[in-house]
């Protein structure tokens, strides 16, 4: 199939030629026709299988003949709710390249960054705003954003906004929006609460189910390390030299311990950056865009600030600390072995993970390979340790009852 084929019209066709492009995604020829015939719709599908296009495309085409000159004040038609900075930048960037043969004009706003020239560009006026929905809440209330002509809205990685407390506030900012307008949802899971949201917002959406959320792309070769917690970072720095070839993306669960490992990794002579929660958003793109340019040859990052990175070239993922949800791993390695890329995927499991890493393999319906042979292993009978709580006054007594410390006299 051409994207020809999908009936879109031709500057859409150009600006895709121009992109590089010559044939759809499977979930972009699931998802495009459906939408295009203004369909509400609930698209289950993988980070990197082409999302973005598959909403952005049939948007476009349903605002070409539709587009106000700039002289007479655009209005927002189109709105794209996005859990990240990144991915919203990333979003609206793909905006931008496919209507490079038009008059539409995209935006993106997010928190992190100032709100001023967020301001003077939605006064110019613009017809497609991909937002936060914290910044979007904002500036709505300070009357800087009109929601009243939106015709299409959309949720991307749904998934992930539940799990970042965001579901209140996507559902504050629906009911913003005029009731008779096409609602489309884009997911990488299906849970329960995305379900209710989906049944409270959409009407009569048609389901997509691009690729099963378990599965782990054939491109992607996978291996595990049993290693102490005290002496991962020392096995950490023994694969890169010696095991670990081209460009890595390390996760961590904590920005905590990004930062503890960016230290590590630098002190050691490597060229490494971080990206998390606390840092601006102008830092976390510069980080972003040195690794992208090879400046840096590897990043590290909570699985938040990287949910919106896109990454062409991606050699390796390593899983410093082992996910404790399923879903999570199979997104982590999928940011390597895109496009027909080989990839490779490292996990680093310590004994208080192991449960994590059964998990794991009874998602993917897969045995990850173990690597024995490396020289921090962990002892097999080796258990979780169990830190107790430091300065407490009181003993325990008979039937949990606390006895105080005797204080110990001197004569």
């Amino acid at each position: 199939m051409s994207f020809k084929d999908l009936k879109l019209i031709k500057p859409l066709l150009r600006a895709i030629d121009a992109s590089g492009y010559t044939e759809p995604t499977l979930v972009q020829q699931k998802a495009i026709p459906p939408i295009l015939e203004q369909k509400d719709v609930i698209v289950s599908a993988q980070t990197g299988t082409g999302k973005t296009a598959a909403f952005a495309l049939p948007i476009l085409q349903h605002l070409f003949d539709k587009q106000d000159a700039p002289k007479r004040g655009k209005k927002i038609k189109a709105l794209i709710i996005s859990p990240t900075r990144e991915l919203a930048s990333q979003i609206q960037h793909n905006f931008k390249t496919y209507a490079q043969f038009s008059n539409l004009r995209s935006f993106a706003i997010f928190g992190g960054t100032s709100i001023e020239p967020q301001v003077d560009v939605l006064k110019k006026g613009i017809d497609i705003l991909v937002a936060t929905p914290g910044r979007l809440l904002d500036l709505h209330k300070q009357d800087y954003i009109n929601l009243d002509h939106i015709e299409t809205f959309v949720l991307d990685e749904a998934d992930l906004m539940l799990a970042m407390g965001f579901i209140d506030d996507v559902k504050k900012i629906e009911r913003l929006c005029p009731e008779q307008k096409q609602t489309l949802l884009f997911s990488a899971t299906i849970p329960y609460k995305i379900e209710l949201l989906a049944s409270s917002i959409l009407k009569n959406p048609e389901r997509i189910d691009v690729t099963p959320t378990h599965s782990v792309a054939k491109d992607i070769s996978q291996v595990l390390y049993y290693v102490p917690k005290r002496r991962k970072i020392e096995l950490c720095l023994h694969l890169l030299r010696n095991e670990i070839k081209g460009n890595v993306l390390i996760f961590r669960r904590t920005k905590f311990g990004v930062n503890k490992l960016e230290q590590s990794l630098l002190k050691n002579g490597y060229k490494a950056d971080s990206i998390h929660g606390d840092k601006n958003q102008s830092d976390r793109q510069t980080a972003l865009n040195k690794f992208k340019n090879g400046y840096a040859k590897i990043l590290i990052a909570t699985d938040v600030a990287a949910r919106g990175i896109d990454i062409d070239q991606l050699d390796n993922v390593f899983n410093f600390d082992i996910p404790n949800q399923a879903e999570t791993y199979v997104h982590r390695i999928g940011r390597t072995g895109r496009a027909g890329n080989i990839g490779k995927a490292h996990s680093m499991c310590s004994a208080d993970e192991k449960s994590y890493v059964k998990t794991i393999e009874q998602y993917i319906n897969v045995q990850i390979p173990v690597e024995t042979e490396h020289p921090y292993p962990l002892d097999p009978k080796a258990k979780p340790i169990v830190h107790k709580k430091k300065g407490s006054k009181y003993k325990k007594g008979r039937k949990g009852e606390g006895s105080k410390k005797k204080k110990k006299r001197w004569y």
